[in-house]
């Protein structure tokens, strides 16, 4: 069978090159991180209408994915439109992980380890969080990636704080020194809960610790928010998770989901494919607050993308790519008199 041509990933769409631009620009780069399920091909795409720099994929298990085909074609899918692009791998051993760094690294423009996801099946197998009280383990990591491929890898490493700074100190110096590219600090412990605060000196910490870029991750749910974490920081990036997953357009200056995005959405995850409850979910998150509760009680009703296309052309007046003002449009467009719609 013959194999797709392969578009050369763009150097200026490095992710150290873009932390670079960015500072030059007198700005932290914005970065939409990595989300279990949801991060995938049409939310990257909309996230990047909206002024994010870099973008992530969902964390992918190296273990299942250079063993098994079904979960390569479940797990990645992409296109030449699809960049800046870091992809995340969770992973406990060198083997797995350059194996799947060889066969993912030309169709992305870098690769982060997970050593912070605090997800219990995950953290039981030894990866994710579980990785932060296995120092020697992730330098090991990426010495043997940084040996095997050099430059042609960025490779960043995303974790989360100990509740003894000293222990991060210590171990983001020692994947700093096995020649990690850059580091993603998430300001909370792997115990602590989403309602508390992140803490942000901790991140301040660490950003003076190394020298490598450093992102600061935790609590930005607005372009105002990014501002204030990066001068507060001095980190290079900031990333938004539950944040942008409500609001793609944060990075934008919005302080809320435009209209112009809901259709933008629609048009993604019909036209690239997305299972249909998680399109449904990201609407649900994308609308929580800007409409009535008999308004959402019916959305999240909807059984099928059918369904819910119906739904939104009933009440609302969502314009297909092809019509004009597509995509433009900040307030939600009804179509239904308010006394229905309430």
């Amino acid at each position: 069978m013959t194999q797709p041509l392969l578009t050369p990933r763009d150097p200026e769409n490095n992710p150290l090159r873009i932390l670079e631009r960015c500072k030059a620009e007198g700005r932290p780069a914005h970065i939409a991180g990595p989300m279990v399920r949801y991060s995938k091909l049409p939310f990257r795409s909309l996230v990047r209408d909206y002024n994010t720099d870099i973008v992530y994929s969902p964390m992918i298990l190296a273990r299942e994915f250079v063993r098994n085909g079904i979960a390569r074609l479940s797990d990645f899918t992409t296109n030449n439109f699809d960049t800046p692009l870091i992809v995340q791998v969770g992973t406990n051993n060198v083997t797995d992980l350059l194996r799947f760094v060889e066969m993912i690294h030309p169709y992305v423009d870098g690769i982060g380890i997970n050593c912070g996801c605090p997800i219990k099946e995950q953290t039981r197998e030894g990866i994710g969080a579980a990785l932060m009280s296995e120092p020697d383990l992730v330098a090991t990591m990426v010495q043997a990636v940084k040996e095997r491929f050099g430059d042609s890898v960025t490779l960043e490493t995303k974790i989360r704080i100990h509740p003894d700074l000293n222990e991060t100190v210590e171990f983001v110096k020692k994947v700093e020194a096995a020649g990690v590219d850059f580091i993603t600090v998430h300001g909370r412990t792997r115990n602590t809960r989403s309602s508390e605060p992140a803490n942000f000196e901790a991140i301040k910490l660490i950003k003076e610790s190394v020298s490598v870029p450093v992102v600061a991750n935790g609590d930005c749910f607005s372009l105002e928010d990014c501002k204030r974490i990066a001068e507060f920081t001095g980190c290079d990036g900031v990333m938004a998770v539950r944040g942008i997953l409500a609001n793609p357009a944060l990075f934008a200056g919005y302080d809320k989901a435009p209209w112009g995005s809901i259709e933008k959405f629609m048009e993604y995850a019909t036209a690239y494919g997305l299972p249909y409850r998680l399109t449904q979910h990201h609407f649900s998150c994308m609308l929580d607050g800007q409409i009535s509760k008999q308004l959402y009680k019916e959305m999240m009703d909807c059984k099928t993308l059918a369904q819910l296309i119906d739904f939104f052309d009933t009440h609302f007046d969502l314009k297909r790519s092809w019509e004009e003002g597509f995509g433009k449009a900040v307030q939600l467009q009804y179509r239904t008199p308010r006394e229905i719609r309430m």
